[in-house]
């Protein structure tokens, strides 16, 4: 039995007529762009896509007429300063479209800039309400700066201008403070911002030398640029490095979650830069008053010694003097009576002296002799004082006081030495 059937293009006719029936009108639709690629015909083709937890929910084809697109991407950059990319959240006008071939799509004729950044604005304060939650949105404003940062840990792209903005006026200082900074590469913008910026934390974290800060260092950009600011992944990476962090992130009137979780922002790089040289010059500022204090207070106390000095001086020169006097009146002193000891000294010894000259002259043999006594001597001239120990033969001299006798002994006639006989 041959069943009923319909074509595939008239089924899909069908659907056409009932799709495009129900929905005729144009209408605003919220949805994440998964895909955006724009051709060489001008025209651009996106998949737009809803998700929830992390589960894709919905997706479907949009397509933007070269017509339309420049219109909506020149509008969209003018308000929000950016691109439009994947992982936007737009709200988009557009017209429900069914073709036998292409399927369904959507046909966007118009998108609101001002959803897409109030939608940053609300994960924002979404993302600012779960670090209080956790604890972690003023964790990094208990920390301490070491009173001067040397090493410094630095979070950005290699070639960016701002970083080396930052290197310029750091290390190329007029006082010649030295720095030690460390480059750790990072993207700084898009969807993968916020995991290349984490990964750069964790390096530096588990390096095993902690610098005394790290930096994150990003230039001015649009405000969908700058997005990734508001990211809780770094924030949270920023909340609970355990150094002090401090950022530099686009300019006046940025003011990110990263800013608000860091240790300190300020924004310019060059104004990050000028925080730590602030830092040595304010030492050394603290020094120099010491140094001056220190100054002033040896100046102070040589004069007050260069004083106590010329009292003391003036005291040792009187003082010296009354000893001076005083000494020579005891030389004076010890002169007279040296002297006058001295004197009778002499005139002791010139008795003693002479006494002793009237002994000698009393003894002299020559004296003895002129009073007709003689002196009788041996062979070799010495005294003989006895007649015993001569013999006949030995030479004698016989010395008087008028001359001396040659003479031998012919005979030796001893006796006996009675005392008391002359």
């Amino acid at each position: 039995m041959e069943k009923e059937y319909v074509e595939l293009t008239e089924l899909l006719g069908f659907l056409r007529e009932a799709v495009e029936g129900n929905f005729p009108e144009r209408f605003w639709v919220k949805a994440e762009i998964s895909s955006l690629s724009v051709k060489a015909n001008g025209h651009c083709y996106m998949e737009l896509c809803q998700s929830e937890d992390g589960v894709l929910k919905a997706k479907v084809r949009a397509t933007a007429w070269r017509s339309r697109w420049v219109f909506i991407k020149e509008m969209f950059r003018t308000v929000t300063g950016s691109e439009m990319a994947v992982g936007m959240e737009i709200l988009a006008k557009v017209q429900v479209v069914f073709h036998e071939v292409y399927g369904l799509s959507l046909n966007i004729e118009d998108v609101d800039p001002d959803f897409t950044l109030g939608a940053k604005e609300k994960k924002r304060q979404e993302t600012i309400a779960r670090l209080e939650k956790e604890g972690l949105f003023e964790l990094q404003k208990r920390l301490r700066l070491t009173a001067l940062p040397y090493s410094l840990a630095v979070i950005s792209a290699r070639g960016a201008a701002g970083f080396g903005d930052f290197r310029r006026h750091l290390l190329e200082n007029e006082y010649g403070f030295v720095f030690d900074v460390s480059l750790y590469e990072a993207t700084m913008q898009g969807d993968s911002a916020p995991s290349s910026i984490v990964e750069a934390f964790r390096t530096i974290c588990s390096s095993g030398h902690l610098p005394d800060a790290v930096l994150v260092l990003r230039g001015g950009g649009s405000d969908l640029d700058l997005a990734c600011f508001d990211d809780y992944a770094i924030a949270a990476a920023i909340a609970r490095c355990p150094v002090p962090v401090f950022t530099a992130i686009g300019h006046d009137r940025d003011h990110h979650v990263a800013d608000m979780v860091a240790y300190s922002s300020v924004k310019t790089p060059t104004a990050l830069a000028d925080v730590f040289l602030d830092c040595f010059i304010s030492e050394d500022q603290r020094l120099s008053t010491y140094e001056s204090r220190l100054l002033l207070a040896f100046n102070s106390r040589l004069s007050m010694m260069d004083s106590r000095v010329a009292l003391l001086d003036e005291r040792i020169s009187r003082t010296a003097l009354a000893c001076i006097a005083a000494a020579e009146h005891k030389v004076d002193l010890a002169e007279s009576t040296i002297l006058a000891r001295t004197g009778l000294l002499l005139s002791k010894a010139e008795m003693k002296l002479s006494a002793i000259e009237e002994k000698i002259a009393a003894t002299d043999p020559r004296n003895v002799l002129r009073r007709g006594f003689v002196l009788p001597l041996d062979a070799r001239g010495v005294r003989l004082s006895s007649a015993r120990g001569s013999k006949p033969g030995d030479d004698v001299r016989m010395m008087f006081a008028d001359g001396t006798l040659e003479c031998k002994v012919e005979k030796v006639k001893e006796q006996e030495y009675v005392e008391g006989e002359i």
